[in-house]
């Protein structure tokens, strides 16, 4: 099955993967940026999120397999790949997996390192949504505060809402397999994955990601690889200073 994409532009290929619970829609603005410098952007919708296909099997390996078979059937070659979070952990992983596809990696707010499962409140208050009672977005963003207080946090999830039919709200993302298989989102890139090409990380100054303990791990699997911080910002760094994390996307990949 082909992955869900919105394709932006003509140019050199750029696909960009969002982050766990996100989807494409969420990079549209920057990505009619992206394409304004000349660039063919690819908005993608992984698996059991956006409007891509739902399906049991869910880990870093049959994403990089999806994103393969992507790049197969619309010919990318060359490609630069950008990923944020759990599509960073993908872009690491497909990067070096396939080496001659991309020609630069660029990941965003996240390390190959592992992470504890962090997300229990934000699928515990998710999966409290029940849709035959709640009939609009306001009913929805109110039962969700009990379990995410961050009014930002919150904006972000309920972008999963949509209309299944007249009256009948849904979400987008496939949850109760997202619940099951939510430790493996966190898991480390093997230790023997490297990429050898021009590789850029970005974090956020008020986030705990990418700290100074993770800046050893980084080199270990990525030769070329420099960390640059994007001010006033933290995991959600595109959406909360766009314009500095586009001047240094487009610094490194002009």
């Amino acid at each position: 099955m082909l992955l869900h994409s919105n394709i932006i532009g003509e140019g050199h290929p750029f696909v960009i993967l969002h982050g766990f619970l996100g989807m494409s829609d969420n990079w549209k603005t920057l990505g009619r940026q992206f394409s304004d410098k000349g660039f063919q952007v690819h908005l993608v919708d992984q698996r059991n999120h956006g409007r891509s296909f739902w399906d049991d099997d869910f880990n870093y390996e049959v994403l990089v397999e999806d994103l393969k078979h992507y790049c197969d059937i619309h010919n990318l070659k060359d490609i630069v790949l950008l990923g944020h979070s759990m599509g960073g952990k993908t872009a690491m992983l497909f990067a070096s997996q396939h080496p001659d596809l991309v020609s630069k990696l660029l990941v965003a707010d996240i390390s190959p390192r592992f992470y504890p499962i962090h997300h229990d409140a934000i699928l515990e208050g998710l999966s409290q949504l029940n849709f035959n009672e709640i009939e609009s977005r306001g009913a929805a963003d109110k039962m969700l505060s009990s379990y995410v207080t961050d009014l930002g946090t919150r904006q972000f999830l309920l972008k999963n809402l949509y209309w299944v039919e007249k009256g009948k709200l849904g979400l987008r993302i496939n949850l109760e397999v997202l619940k099951e298989e939510v430790g493996e989102v966190g898991e480390a890139l093997p230790s023997y994955s490297k990429f050898e090409k021009d590789t850029l990380f970005l974090k956020g100054d008020r986030s705990e990601y990418i700290g100074l303990e993770d800046e050893a791990i980084i080199s270990s699997h990525f030769s070329k690889a420099n960390i640059v911080t994007v001010s006033n910002s933290g995991h959600w760094l595109h959406a909360e200073n766009p314009m500095a994390f586009f001047e240094a996307v487009v610094e490194f990949v002009s």
